[in-house]
C-alpha cells in the first residue's frame, strides 16, 4: 500500500529543495510500501538492528524459511537454537520474545495507534525491550505511513544529508533538524529520497 499522500509530498518537495527534485525525478518509479502487518514489521526491524541492510536482509530470508508464517505464537514457541541457526544473536531473539508478549497478552494499545500522534506512539512501542527510538521511527514510516518522521539518528539519513548539502561534510542532530524544517510537513517522504540516494533498493520492514 503507497500512502495516499505520496504525488502532493514528492510535488511539494521538489518545489522547494533542488534536491529533492533531482532525487524525484531520478526515483519516480518507486515509492514508500507499508507490508500492512505491525507485528512482523516490528520483527523485520529488530532483526536488522546494528547490521547492514544486506545482512538483515539474509537473516530475515532465513527466519521466513524456519518460520514462513511470522505471528507472535510462531516466534514466541520457536526454539532458540533455530532463530539462533539463522543468525540471530540470543539478545535479538529475547527482544522477539518481549516483543511477542507484549502482543500475545494485549499489552499494546493497538487499536488507538491510527489516532495518536507520533510522540504518543513513539512513547509506547519503547517500553518493550529492544525496541528504542530509531527502530520505533521506522515503524512509523514503513508500516504506519506517517508522512512527517525525522530519523535523526539513521547512519544512512545523517550520510546522505552530508554527501547532498555540506559537501560531505559531518553533520549534527540540530543542523539537519534545521535543514528539514523546508522537508515539513512531509520529513518522512525526504528521508525516503536520501535513502534512495545511497541505496537504489528501498528498504523494507
Amino acid at each position: 500500500m503507497t500512502p495516499d499522500y505520496w504525488t502532493q509530498a514528492t510535488q511539494e518537495l521538489a518545489g522547494r529543495d533542488r534536491v529533492m527534485k533531482g532525487l524525484v525525478q531520478r526515483f519516480d518509479d518507486i515509492a514508500l510500501k507499508s507490508r500492512g502487518d505491525a507485528f512482523s514489521t516490528l520483527v523485520r526491524s529488530i532483526v536488522g538492528q546494528q547490521i547492514s541492510v544486506k545482512a538483515a536482509e539474509s537473516v530475515w530470508q532465513k527466519v521466513l524459511k524456519a518460520i514462513p508464517d511470522i505471528t507472535p505464537h510462531t516466534i514466541h514457541d520457536a526454539e532458540d537454537n533455530v532463530l539462533r541457526a539463522c543468525g540471530l544473536s540470543l539478545r535479538k531473539i529475547s527482544y522477539l520474545q518481549d516483543l511477542s508478549r507484549h502482543f500475545r497478552e494485549g499489552l499494546l494499545n493497538v487499536s488507538t495507534w491510527e489516532s495518536v500522534d507520533d510522540e504518543a506512539l513513539i512513547a509506547q512501542l519503547v517500553r518493550i525491550k529492544g525496541i528504542g527510538r530509531w527502530t520505533a521511527e521506522m515503524f512509523l514510516i514503513f508500516h504506519m505511513l506517517r508522512p512527517d518522521v525525522l530519523p535523526l539518528d539513521d547512519i544512512g539519513l545523517q550520510r546522505a544529508i552530508s554527501q547532498h548539502y555540506f559537501d560531505s561534510r559531518s553533520v549534527d542532530r540540530k543542523v539537519m533538524r534545521e535543514l528539514a524544517k523546508r522537508w515539513q510537513p512531509w520529513r518522512s517522504v525526504a528521508t525516503w529520497y536520501l535513502w534512495r540516494s545511497l541505496d537504489p533498493l528501498p528498504v523494507e520492514y
